[in-house]
């Protein structure tokens, strides 16, 4: 009896952990190229009481075993890397993927890192910059005497830029895209970054646009793919989960009291 308490707690315990996955959804809705997350779970081991096939008699087998599990925890949070509404903001330096693949940034220690958040900033030397001060690799450099408002973004990625009074595109390089065979596997690491893990494969660079990758569109932001109305039902089913577990816990209690007080 006193196994159901042990279950029961395990069931609340995951049943948090599932509410706590829920809430950093909803608290990312509005966050940038934001992926939502799931939680999984798995069943902890069985204590087995009898083997299915355990003779019966000299003529006979038990068809079916005696087994009694000890509860419930989390394997895993899956990210669901679906794509995200886009939404027109009209600044120039803001890019949107639509389809498959990641932009790459700088980290300080020299490492890469992979978004999908396209809100880019120029720093104080004219490089396009994540809204961390992140650059590219290679670099993208306006030149001295720039026009920000004349820059232009291609779908398969080339920068453009007006310099000085000049009418004409000047080339200053171009966004590439990476992919990963398994994005699921990719290591969330905040500020809307993930970094490449043995789970994900390595990163395959290519060309906007080109075979297997999406496009890219400037003045637009991928917002985040989370659904509130489904959110808002896990919620509900996960607050019930927790109140079955507590019940559980509560009903085992009243059955140890009672068997307290058989003698008195």
């Amino acid at each position: 009896m006193v196994r159901s308490l042990w279950i029961g707690a395990s069931g609340m315990i995951g049943g948090q952990f599932n509410i706590d996955v829920i809430a950093n959804n909803l608290a990312n809705i509005n966050t940038t190229g934001y992926k939502r997350s799931r939680a999984e779970f798995e069943e902890l081991l069985y204590q087995t009481h009898r083997l299915a096939g355990t003779p019966s008699s000299e003529l006979t087998i038990y068809p079916v075993g005696i087994q009694v599990g000890v509860g419930v925890r989390p394997s895993a949070t899956l990210k669901y890397h679906t794509q995200g509404a886009l939404q027109n903001t009209g600044n120039k330096l803001d890019v949107a993927i639509s389809g498959e693949g990641y932009f790459r940034v700088v980290l300080p220690d020299g490492t890469y890192a992979y978004t999908r958040d396209g809100s880019f900033k120029l720093d104080a030397n004219g490089e396009i910059v994540s809204s961390n001060g992140y650059r590219f690799e290679p670099p993208i450099v306006l030149p001295e005497g720039s026009r920000v408002e004349t820059v232009k973004i291609s779908d398969n990625g080339v920068v453009y830029v007006k310099v000085g009074d000049s009418n004409e595109d000047v080339e200053v390089g171009r966004i590439n895209l990476y992919r990963f065979i398994n994005p699921a596997g990719l290591d969330s690491i905040g500020e809307n970054l993930f970094k490449e893990t043995v789970a994900s494969g390595p990163a395959y660079e290519g060309v906007p646009s080109a075979e297997g990758f999406g496009k890219v569109h400037q003045g637009f932001l991928e917002m985040s793919n989370v659904n509130p109305v489904k959110e808002f039902v896990d919620m509900i089913v996960a607050q019930r989960s927790y109140e079955f577990n507590s019940k559980s816990i509560q009903t085992t209690d009243t059955m140890l009291s009672t068997a307290v007080n058989l003698k008195r």
